[in-house]
């Protein structure tokens, strides 16, 4: 069995190994990584040797971090990663170039819409009617677009959304409020299979499926970095984050948001949790916790976008495609039935 997996920002761990009686046999590890002293490499060939097929990620990153010499130095990779890696070589998990990718960056759509293409789009590729996708959003109102456990009240300063024209909105993934004023926001949503990450962690899927992005920041000379769970940062401040949905039938939602400019003292206006936030902090301005993309690179949108689906084109191979009628009525009816109603906004008052 054969495995690999790309260390975010970091090296490539590929492992060999062959199953006999429920338990590893003849395991390799290899790499571009580095690893000082030589003699590191045994010690943790010999660890994993023996262990058993169940054992998962964890229990192979601690077996083989015991087992490191004192001193030990390990560079573009960690314990962690072999155990990922292993994983993905017991569940013979397919890698990025193993599907035939579609880019869509279509028309511009009320958030409500957006969200439901979301559930739609995602759902479409759980069962396999249609290509692992990435998203591009565009969108023609502004909106703040809170998590599926957040407390609107405890969120949303009502008086403030009306004042800037902002819509409320309750996504299906988890995690923070989005606040999305149009043109000051890029965001993007992948529709995976769970195959593509089977035998990680939910906290390595995120890394996983978000290092394109920081290969993207990168090459418009943005030094980004994925600090765990779900955030986007450079070293003058953070930049955007992440959030998933994992359907029942084998979908993947992973979408995240890039700030591209950012109005601190509105954020503040709009946003209860903002002030909390800033207040715990010890920040008086909420633009000195959001670096965004404008101020880094003096670039347009629309330039950083194109770049964006550049480079994930160049990774995957991806082609460009589009919503299809049926898609845009399934996800309309979904506005409808879900998105634009009191009992969802308010699920959590």
């Amino acid at each position: 069995m054969h495995g690999e997996y790309k260390v975010p920002g970091g090296k490539l761990v590929v492992v060999d190994l062959e199953v006999e009686d429920g338990l590893i046999r003849d395991f390799r590890l290899a790499g571009d990584f580095f690893l000082e002293p030589d003699t590191a490499l045994e010690a943790i060939n010999a660890a994993v040797e023996g262990m058993p097929v169940e054992a998962d990620s964890t229990a192979i990153a601690a077996t083989v971090r015991a087992a490191l010499p004192e001193g030990a130095q390990l560079l573009g990779f960690s314990p962690e990663a072999v155990g990922t890696a292993v994983r993905r070589a017991l569940v013979t998990a397919p890698g990025w170039h193993d599907f035939d990718w579609e880019i869509v960056h279509d028309k511009a759509v009320s958030p409500r819409l957006n969200l439901a293409l979301d559930e739609v789009l995602t759902a479409r590729v759980g069962e396999g009617r249609r290509r692992p996708t990435l998203r591009i959003w565009e969108w023609d109102e502004s909106a703040v677009v809170i998590g599926s456990f957040q407390s609107y009240r405890n969120e949303i300063d009502p008086e403030g959304a009306a004042k800037h024209g902002f819509d409320i909105v309750r996504r299906i993934s988890g995690g923070g409020a989005m606040m999305m004023a149009a043109g000051q926001i890029i965001t993007y949503s992948l529709y995976v299979p769970a195959s593509l990450v089977q035998g990680m962690t939910f906290a390595d899927s995120y890394a996983f499926l978000d290092d394109w992005v920081l290969q993207a920041l990168r090459s418009i000379g943005v030094d980004a970095t994925y600090q765990p769970l779900n955030d986007i940062a450079s070293p003058t401040g953070k930049i955007g984050g992440a959030a998933q949905k994992r359907l029942a039938n084998g979908g993947v939602l992973h979408h995240a948001t890039i700030s591209y400019d950012i109005d601190g003292q509105m954020m503040t206006e709009v946003l209860r949790i903002g002030r909390e936030k800033l207040s715990d902090k010890g920040t008086t301005s909420a633009a000195k916790r959001v670096d965004p993309l404008r101020t880094q690179t003096g670039m347009e949108r629309s330039e950083i976008i194109e770049r964006f689906k550049a480079t994930f084109r160049s990774l995957t191979g991806a082609e460009d495609g589009s919503i299809t009628a049926d898609e845009y009525t399934d996800a309309e009816a979904l506005v409808e039935s879900k998105f634009s109603t009191d009992a969802w906004l308010h699920r959590v008052p």
